[in-house]
């Protein structure tokens, strides 16, 4: 660019004695951070066992050497004793808290300069790995989904595949509708162009709470990784529409669909949300470049209930991965713990004979204890869509080898140190299965 450096350009601005008032308001007021972290790095006690959660604060990057930080102490939310306030020394506080049963201690710190308030919460697990299901399995668990899968095998796949416009060289994508039972199975294929027959591993991703289309770029992104791959939604809704389509949806008919039919096993809403897993499977296994060994089902928070309801129900699974996975230990109350999301049993509501009884069909929990394929969770501490315990609670029923990611300082997410564990996981499984069918 040419450059005149003789000429100046003078702006005038005029500025508001109201705005200037702001602005000098602005320039004087501190910069406040609170931090709340236990004092172990893991964040792990055992029952009985004294946490120390360790608050921290600064002013304007210097640590605070005044003031108070209230602070409460909850069991997955539910009321724990301990709580108070905590002088502030040398830009610290520490507070105490004992859980003497398996579960997640919570500490929630607010500290306030003027007008100037902030927030921190801080999580530790006692003894998680004890956390044991709140209720046991209805007798007739199996037979149920048997016939539930029974009625699905009666229903014709009738595969309708249409070429759509890859987003990536390299890589074959398609729209796919398949028929189950009820809504159509409604997603996105991807395949490395040229692939050879039974040469790949399969994935099928699955979605998390909400009303949209299926993603195209997941499953391409897979594809690039040498897998064949499907993205599903997950209500069974035509993909590619304008947002306005899926928004008069979930504002609509799909308003609180999680809650639709919950007193009754036969009519909740999510048994054709996983009996569309099975028919995606059987679409992604009848390819001809499936290695006929591998097939991952990848999702988090809803789509980490579908997860493990996949590898509950279809043997065909060999791996699959649960991120926050919500779903497990409906019938928390019972015990006093907060269930997962759908939350069939909103907290502090007595639950009616009709839903106690049917909602442990749809219970993450007893899906992992029927899975024999291994499995990667990721937890996250101080979530209250998906409590932590919720999420152990269907990790200690998997009898399949297992891992687990602790996202200490997460709510309802997966960061992305998370996300990073996820894929290396599902990579690490096809490198595995590679080397094991040599």
């Amino acid at each position: 660019m040419q450059r005149f450096p003789f000429l100046a350009l003078l702006t005038l601005t005029l500025v508001s004695p109201a705005a200037l008032s702001r602005a000098a308001e602005a320039a004087v007021k501190p910069r406040v951070v609170l931090t709340a972290a236990t004092e172990r790095a893991d964040a792990i006690y055992r029952r009985g066992e004294t946490i120390t959660f360790v608050l921290r604060v600064t002013l304007d990057d210097r640590p605070a050497d005044s003031g108070e930080i209230v602070w409460s102490l909850t069991k997955d939310g539910l009321p724990l004793a301990g709580g108070g306030r905590a002088k502030v020394q040398r830009g610290q506080a520490t507070v105490t808290g004992v859980l003497g049963e398996p579960g997640f201690v919570q500490c929630k710190a607010s500290y306030q300069v003027g007008d100037t308030k902030v927030n921190a919460v801080a999580g530790a697990g006692v003894a998680p790995l004890e956390i044991k299901p709140s209720l046991a399995a209805p007798a007739d668990f199996d037979a149920f989904w048997a016939e539930q899968k029974k009625a699905l095998a009666a229903v014709p796949m009738n595969p309708r595949v249409t070429t759509v416009k890859a987003p990536r060289a390299g890589v074959d994508t398609a729209d796919v509708q398949l028929d189950s039972v009820g809504a159509p199975v409604s997603g996105y294929y991807a395949q490395p162009a040229g692939a050879a027959p039974r040469s790949l591993p399969a994935i099928l991703t699955v979605h998390g709470a909400g009303v949209s289309s299926s993603s195209l770029s997941g499953p391409a992104g897979w594809a690039r990784d040498g897998a064949i791959a499907m993205d599903i939604n997950a209500h069974g809704l035509p993909n590619g529409q304008p947002a306005d389509y899926y928004a008069k949806l979930a504002a609509g008919e799909l308003k609180d669909y999680r809650a639709l039919g919950r007193e009754s096993r036969d009519t909740v809403y999510f048994r054709g949300m996983i009996l569309r897993l099975i028919r995606a499977i059987d679409f992604l296994t009848a390819q001809n470049e499936w290695d006929g060994l591998t097939l991952v089902v990848f999702g988090s928070s809803q789509g980490g209930l579908q997860a493990i309801a996949a590898a509950g129900l279809d043997s065909r699974v060999s791996f699959f991965v649960a991120g926050v996975p919500a779903g497990n230990d409906h019938t928390g109350s019972l015990v006093n713990r907060i269930a997962g999301w759908p939350k069939f049993i909103p907290t502090g509501e007595k639950p009616s004979v009709a839903v106690l009884g049917a909602v442990p069909y749809y219970d993450g929990v007893n899906f992992a204890a029927r899975a024999k394929a291994p499995g990667f969770f990721t937890v996250g501490f101080i979530d209250t869509t998906c409590p932590p315990s919720s999420v152990y609670a269907a990790y200690n029923a998997l009898t399949a080898p297992k891992d687990i990611f602790n996202d200490i300082p997460s709510g309802h997410t997966n960061s992305p140190a998370a996300r990073d564990a996820m894929r290396a996981a599902v990579l690490g499984h096809f490198a595995a299965q590679r080397r094991a069918a040599k």
